[in-house]
Parts: C-alpha cells; structure tokens; sequence
C-alpha cells in the first residue's frame, strides 16, 4: 500500500505505526506513575487526597503553626513605660495576652465594685452607722483604679520563646522580667474559671525547683495555652539536667 510521501502509514486499527520519541516517553512516564515506588511503604494504603491533607497539615512542634496558634486574638505590640530607663525588650518575638483577658478582668471587678456598693447602701440603710462607708470607700476606690488601669496594665505582659528559655515580663510602674530555663521546668499547669471558659481564655502556669523563678501566665487563648503547655514540655524533655 502506497502512502503520499511525508505522510506515515496507518495500521488497520487506527493508530499510527511510528510512533514518536514524545509518544513514547509519556507512555513510560503513565506507566511509572501508575506503579508503586520501590521507596513507598506498603502500608500507607491511604487515597491521594488524605495523604495531601496530612501534607498539609502543620507538624507539632512546627515554630509557624506556633507562631500562628499564640498570635490569634492577641493585642499588636507590647506598651513599654514612658521612662528611658525601663528594661530594655531586646531582640525576638514578643507574644501578648489575648484582648478578652481585658474585658474578664473589668467583668469582675466591675461586679465586685456593684457588689460592695450594694451592700454598704443596703447595710447603711437597716442599721444606719454611716462609718461603714469608710472601708466600703477603700474597697470601692481601689477597684475604680483597677478599672481604669486594667486595660493599660493587660498590655505590658507578654512573653517570649528563645532558644534554651521563656522570658516573661510584665508591669508599669513596677517592672518584672523573669527568665525560665527549659531544663529547670518541673510543671505547666493550665488552670480557667467559668468565666473565663464563657470567653475562651486559660491562665498558663509554670512551677520550676526555684519558687522564685515561678510564672504564671494569665490571659491566654484555649488553643493558644494548650499549645504552649505542648511545645514547652516537649522541650523541657530535651533540654532536662537532671537537677
């Protein structure tokens, strides 16, 4: 059978004869990708998309899905005081508390300010001795300058991870930096009231042979302390002394 020239002859199936070094190397390349690799476990049976989502998904321990758990619903940036003699931040990143610690704290001490002032109205009003007032007064004073000093005072916390320890600082007037060494870490304690589940908030405890060097963390996020606790244990094992 004769074929213009230029033009490769048809077999009776349809297909063409020659086939093209392009032609071939896909074949071989199908082939090779519906094979299983020498180098794959056998038993790791799952489907494609689940063996892709578990790529995806952060590995614990993974410093950016710490980064990214401790940073949710927290405020931008620590306030420093004013005084060019404070203590210094220095270098690396600072965490800060969750901003619903704030709105916790003026929850409670607003009830404790209502409450103490219902009180000393209705005690002075069935027994009529006015001097009650005089500690009522205290209490009530007191808790006013809580309030308007909780939310400045919420963002001079914050905390730090470095390489063999946690830096925690916090306060305004006075100020407070204590380092933790990860080998000297004995107990994290994570510990919320009821009010504080209603905004998903956890204090975070650190308990080290030192009581001193003890810190207690409060305002974190649910996820955010559950992390922490992790990743802190996880290191302490590693860098344990034995001391």
């Amino acid at each position: 059978m004769t074929t213009p020239q230029g033009t490769p002859p048809q077999d009776p199936w349809g297909s063409d004869v020659p086939q093209t070094q392009a032609g071939v190397s896909e074949g071989i390349a199908a082939e090779r990708s519906r094979a299983p690799r020498a180098d794959t476990d056998p038993s790791d049976v799952r489907p494609a998309d689940a063996r892709s989502a578990d790529a995806r998904r952060p590995a614990d321990g993974d410093p950016a899905a710490d980064e990214a758990v401790l940073g949710v619903g927290t405020y931008d940036r620590i306030l420093e005081p004013r005084s060019e003699r404070r203590l210094p931040l220095g270098e690396g990143t600072w965490h800060q508390l969750a901003r619903a610690y704030v709105r916790v704290q003026l929850i409670s001490q607003g009830a404790v300010f209502v409450l103490v002032l219902a009180a000393a109205v209705v005690v002075q009003a069935l027994t009529g001795f006015s001097w009650l007032w005089i500690p009522a007064g205290v209490i009530l004073l007191v808790t006013a300058i809580g309030l308007v000093i909780t939310p400045r005072q919420a963002r001079s916390f914050g905390y730090q991870l470095r390489r063999d320890d946690l830096v925690f600082r916090r306060g305004i007037l006075w100020q407070r930096v204590v380092a933790v060494p990860y080998g000297r870490m004995q107990l994290v304690d994570i510990t919320h009231g009821p009010l504080d589940r209603g905004f998903g908030i956890a204090q975070l405890k650190l308990v080290t042979a030192a009581a001193s060097t003890g810190v207690t963390i409060p305002g974190l996020t649910q996820e955010a302390a559950e992390r922490l606790r992790d990743t802190l244990v996880a290191v302490a094992e590693t860098r344990r002394t034995g001391l």
